[in-house]
């Protein structure tokens, strides 16, 4: 556990002086004139183009074996078809700290043409300069694909930060809470159960504690080890379902009631033993919690649809046979009807997942049509037959999730009342205090009170006083 950490923490210390070196040779790059400039296309290599994409997997992963097996063939049979050479080579991932590795390419002009990205590290790679708008390296010509038309507003800008598009999102998800409907019936509780406040959420985990007794109620994913789990599994979907937010009114929120709220509920959960300390301060509890699920030792989890199809499906890490008969899921309820963010009566947290090019490519044109083909409906749907998922395209998801429920819930009756993590740089340190405000919590560290006041006074240290409301 130790070494995990010291690692985790020097990666991040890594990271970190990574984006302050390429924000202080910043301004040979600064591109902010140019941002709002009509820009135009880059004309067709007349040369061979070599182009690189990066992907952190190996085979057998899906989207390893996809680009391997059709979008490279494909794409190059294109440009082929239009008399162009152009080569595409997939650079293999695979690494424990992609995201730092990606950062240190960047920051020296080097790395893939095209690179897979967390919607949440945009905010930090733009302000450290490591990467820019897909119009300031490819030209206006990026407003004109047809795909933006098929991508909602609210994903479509999972990748923006200040207005400014930096790629082309692939995919959502959505947090709902899982229950396992055997132990629901064995416990006397309805299958299919649709808890309307916390009070029904505790309410359902004190009768499983109750009637089995051998069986974990609930998992509510806290601490730091558990990592951005803890605050986008756990701690965002409570927070909102108290009326919460983590940015409201251009400000950062610190102590204030609904952080208050959240933190009684965690508080009340691990008190009483409807849930398991000792998991969530583990450096696998993650995966503990996914393997009690799938064994029917554990009751109820708040996960996203990654849970579905990516653990408990018949090829995941924890698979259940029959899933579909074993597994429920409902909405996640506010604390009580409307109470909600925006008056909700149900909340919801979405994490999201594209590609970008890298700035220093020397094919931008080339690089965006690779990318631009990679999200066309057919490449996608070739895609998600391969791995049922929610795609960040509605005219695919019409198609390729259609036989899936679970997946099929998500995209009609959750994603229409997400919430998606603000754009900021400062994210990833906001998120940390999270963490180990939770951890301090339900280690019984701190009370509700001292721990809501020392994530403020952290959380002015990373953003200024001037910026966080509350306390």
């Amino acid at each position: 556990m130790k070494t995990y950490l010291r690692g985790s923490r020097f990666a991040a210390a890594l990271f970190a002086s990574v984006l302050v070196l390429a924000a202080c040779g910043g301004d040979d790059n600064d591109t902010s004139d140019d941002n709002n400039a009509a820009q135009e296309a880059p004309e067709p290599s007349d040369e061979p183009v070599h182009l690189t994409i990066s992907h952190n997997a190996v085979r057998p992963d899906v989207v390893a074996v996809w680009i391997e097996d059709y979008v490279i063939p494909e794409f190059e049979a294109k440009m082929a078809d239009e008399g162009r050479e152009v080569t595409v080579e997939h650079i293999e991932g695979g690494v424990d700290d992609y995201k730092t590795q990606l950062a240190l390419d960047l920051s020296v002009g080097e790395g893939p043409d095209i690179t897979s990205f967390d919607q949440f590290w945009t905010a930090e790679f733009a302000a450290g300069g490591l990467i820019e708008p897909l119009h300031t390296v490819v030209g206006d010509v990026v407003n004109d694909w047809e795909g933006w038309e098929q991508i909602p507003e609210a994903v479509s800008g999972s990748l923006d930060v200040d207005g400014e598009r930096y790629g082309i999102p692939l995919g959502t998800d959505g947090r709902v809470l899982f229950f396992r409907t055997d132990l629901f019936e064995e416990a006397g509780l309805p299958t299919d159960w649709q808890p309307t406040s916390w009070d029904e959420i505790l309410d359902a985990a004190r009768t499983i504690q109750s009637e089995l007794p051998d069986v974990i109620p609930m998992q509510l994913n806290a601490g730091v080890n558990m990592e951005e789990a803890t605050t986008l599994q756990g701690f965002i979907p409570i927070l909102l379902g108290a009326g919460g937010d983590l940015y409201a009114d251009d400000g950062w929120q610190g102590d204030t009631p609904e952080l208050r709220e959240t933190l009684e509920f965690y508080s009340t959960v691990f008190d009483e033993g409807l849930a398991d300390s000792d998991m969530q301060l583990v450096t696998d509890g993650r995966d503990r919690s996914f393997e009690a699920f799938a064994d029917g030792n554990l009751a109820i989890m708040i996960e996203s649809d990654y849970l579905w199809r990516g653990v408990i499906n018949p090829d995941g890490g924890f698979p259940i046979e029959n899933r579909e008969d074993l597994v429920g899921w409902a909405l996640i309820p506010a604390k009580q009807p409307g109470a909600g963010i925006n008056g909700q009566d149900f909340v919801s947290a979405s994490g999201g997942t594209g590609r970008i090019i890298n700035p220093n490519t020397e094919h931008p044109l080339e690089a965006w049509e690779l990318l631009s083909f990679m999200a066309t409906y057919e490449a996608q749907l070739d895609w998600v037959e391969r791995e049922p998922r929610i795609t960040a395209r509605e005219d695919v998801n019409e198609i390729g999730i259609a036989d899936d429920p679970m997946q099929t819930f998500v995209a009609e009756e959750v994603l229409p009342l997400t919430w998606y993590r603000p754009g900021f740089e400062e994210y990833p340190q906001v998120s940390e205090a999270i963490q180990r405000m939770v951890e301090n919590v339900i280690a019984g560290r701190s009370d509700v009170d001292s721990a809501a006041q020392e994530f403020h006074s952290n959380l002015e240290g990373i953003v200024g006083a001037e910026n966080v409301s509350g306390g």
